[in-house]
């Protein structure tokens, strides 16, 4: 039952966030007791009994004792890509992650739902900045453009004069300027990474530091787009059964060993009066 109960917390859980950008599911894994063999009593195998009522096997079989959770892990599956038409939001298509800096040092993101802070730098909607390879990224509206390997472009006339507000039909958009490069990396075991809330995650022990990834092996990264949770509510709503109705099953068998046991003492306490 305890091990139901740390399905049923992942699965409720998952469908809590199944509309936040870039949140990955929690997935439950659960592993046995050791068994234990059944022999019966007094038994060395030699045949006993009328031919045809028993065999000559002393050994009845295995007896199970349950199940007890083993680990708790997020599954990092690709979710679906959203497009929001706005040029401060960010998907990636494919594995690694975003970096941002908190004040509890670097952490990572598949949430790239940004907006553009007071001061000019891109951040997360709780106010953290996207880093790049060189540091935060400051940029302003219609000024820049990330193309899929997450480098950042500016228009020249923004590297010239950055107040100067331009569209992107301006014909200064002829000249681009390499501003920064988004700083993403990856992670030997991304399933140990730990969750912070706010769709972050800080590195582990088993999962490694965060490794720089190169230009050549990055996910593709998408403007004007964010990435869906990888949670799918119909098999999440389908898991929450199936946990409720093994719950109950192991609730009844408790129940009904209890009041066995009860009617045992009862019936003992008669015979002995």
């Amino acid at each position: 039952m305890r091990a139901q109960q740390w399905r049923l917390d992942a699965l409720a859980n998952n469908l809590a966030n199944v509309d936040a950008d870039g949140y990955k599911k929690d997935m439950v894994s659960l592993k046995a007791f050791p068994e234990l063999l059944m022999r019966r009593m007094d038994d060395d195998g030699v045949y006993q009994h009328p031919f045809g009522s028993a065999d000559l096997a002393p050994i009845v079989g295995k007896l199970g004792t349950g199940v007890e959770l083993n680990e708790l892990y997020t599954s990092f599956e690709q979710g679906a890509l959203k497009e929001t038409q706005s040029d401060f939001d960010l998907a990636l298509d494919g594995r690694g992650f975003m970096t941002v800096a908190t004040p509890w040092g670097e952490r990572y993101t598949r949430n790239g739902s940004f907006q553009l802070g007071k001061e000019g730098y891109l951040e997360t909607k709780e106010g953290y900045p996207v880093l790049g390879e060189k540091g935060p990224i400051q940029v302003k509206a219609n000024n820049f453009q990330v193309d899929k390997q997450g480098q950042v472009w500016v228009n020249a006339a923004y590297t010239e004069d950055p107040n100067r507000q331009v569209s992107k039909q301006d014909n200064t958009w002829e000249e681009t300027t390499l501003l920064d490069t988004l700083k993403l990396v990856a992670f030997d075991k991304d399933r140990y990474l730990q969750k912070q809330g706010s769709s972050l995650y800080q590195a582990t022990d088993i999962s490694g530091e965060a490794q720089l990834m190169p230009l050549d092996a990055r996910p593709r990264v998408v403007q004007g787009f964010t990435e869906a949770s990888n949670v799918n509510p119909v098999l999440e709503m389908v898991n929450m059964i199936e946990v409720n109705r093994a719950y109950e099953a192991n609730q009844k068998v408790i129940q009904t060993e209890d009041s066995m046991l009860g009617t045992l003492i009862n019936q003992v306490s008669k015979v002995s009066g």
